[in-house]
Formats: C-alpha cells, structure tokens, sequence
C-alpha cells in the first residue's frame, strides 16, 4: 500500500489499488490513538473521499501501534470543555459526522482491532460492516465510569447487535470484554492471534475485493435499510431494490458465469 494525498498527521490512507482496497489508520499512538476533534473531522473527510473512490472496493479502519484500536473521546481534549458547552457540541457533532461517513461508506468496512477498543473507539467498531480482532483485545463502554453517557452509537447500535441485556451490561458496568466474548456476543467476527491478525484482515479484505461492487453496494444499502424495520416495512422496501439488482449488468454476468462454469468478469455496472 502507498500514501495518498488524503493522509493527514492523525490520520493516515494507503491505497493498494491492485488489491482494490485502502487502509485507514488512526495515529495518536501517544494518546492511545485517543479521538480529538481534528481526528474526527480527518476520519469524516477520509471516508468520504473513499465513498467517491471508484478503484477501491474494501476499506480497513485500524489503530497504530499495538496498544490500542482506539480509547475513544480524547480525555484530556475534553477537560477543557468542562465550562464551554460549545466546544463540546462541536466536539459531538464532529464525531457524530465521522461515524455517519463510516456508515454511509458505500463499500464493506472492515475494523482491523489491535489493543484496547474503549468507549468511542467501540462505536467506530460498531459502524464498521465487519471486525476481525487479535485475540489479546478488549473492549469496553465507559460513559458511566468517566462521567458522560454513550453517544447515540452505542445507545442505538449494542442492543441490536449484542441484544438489550448484554448492552445494558456494557453500558451500565463498563466492564472489559475480553475477545472470546466478544466474539460469542457478536462484537467481532473473527478472533486470531495477534501475530496473525493482517493475514487474516488481507483474506477477509480479498474476498470482499473479488465482488461485484456494485452488487455488494445495493446489498450493503439494502442491509441498512431494513436494519431496525419491521418484517413487514421491510419485505415492501426490499421489493424494489431487489428487482432493480437484476437489472444490472453484474446481475446479468453472474448468471452467465455460473452457467460457464467460469470466474465472473465484474464491470461495476
């Protein structure tokens, strides 16, 4: 992978366009890659380059180092909006706005977890499509313990994906999850060795890369869609995307090269 033009000193891009991916890191290793407002408003803007990007199919999000994916909301940033409520609502919107760019991303999102995963860095995770984690991590929600409550992210996304008492847990006693749990409630999909963590983010990332793009964005955009909707609201809503999937040109060439017996040959189309 190689630097591009979107790399900023807490943020970092490289591209590897013969794989069709990019890897985003995070890069505040002296703060435990902690998220200050800069950072935020470098995360919002890196992934919204990406969405644009035609030539990448796949992006990993990770942390620097192998302390920490990321302890969240940068403590010592925060301390000094104890009396400006105003810099605090910045601080809330920018990492509101990162989080929605992550979401919106129209390419699967992989969160490569390396070290601690705490507070807001779990809420990245959790807008992330897939998570591969290294077997010594663990994460935590630490709102109560530090003070604050959890960002919409963590309020919304934990009961859906780990169910409502488990959530509650979290949010309520702030105690680690070690990664064999995490994995058991579903909080990451895969664990590994720490050693073997980047082969196994490179196979997760070539198997995504080898779609259609086109089909994996409409699948990805249909997923959210119905996330939260009832049975009901949803078959009526996947109805037309559905039918508007076949219409595409990759639609039409994965049949064909099922019927070959053949690799198919995606355009994006």
């Amino acid at each position: 992978m190689s630097d591009e033009p979107s790399t900023t000193p807490t943020v970092h891009v490289e591209r590897d366009l013969a794989g069709r991916r990019a890897r985003v890191t995070i890069d505040r290793t002296n703060v435990l890659n902690a998220l200050d407002r800069a950072t935020l408003l470098a995360l919002r803007a890196v992934f919204t380059d990406l969405a644009a990007d035609l030539r990448v199919g796949v992006v990993i999000l990770t942390g620097a180092g192998d302390r920490a994916f990321s302890t969240g909301a940068d403590l010592g940033e925060q301390e000094a909006f104890f009396d400006r409520p105003n810099d605090y609502w910045a601080w809330m919107g920018a990492f509101i706005d990162a989080i929605d760019a992550i979401r919106d991303c129209p390419k699967p999102v992989i969160a490569r977890l390396n070290g601690i995963v705490v507070g807001g860095g779990n809420e990245l995770n959790l807008a992330c499509d897939l998570a591969v984690a290294a077997d010594d991590i663990h994460i935590r929600q630490i709102g109560p313990s530090r003070g604050s409550l959890p960002s919409g992210g963590a309020t919304q996304w934990l009961p859906i994906t780990i169910g409502d008492r488990r959530a509650r847990e979290m949010l309520f006693l702030n105690r680690p999850i070690p990664a064999a749990q995490a994995l058991d409630w579903g909080l990451v999909n895969r664990v590994v060795p720490a050693a073997e963590l980047d082969a196994a983010v490179d196979e997760l990332t070539a198997t995504l890369a080898s779609k259609s793009p086109s089909i994996m964005k409409l699948g990805r955009d249909s997923f959210y869609a119905v996330w939260d909707r009832a049975a009901e609201d949803a078959l009526k809503l996947l109805h037309p995307l559905l039918t508007i999937t076949t219409q595409t040109e990759d639609s039409a060439e994965g049949i064909a090269a099922f019927a070959e017996k053949r690799e198919p040959r995606w355009t994006g189309r």
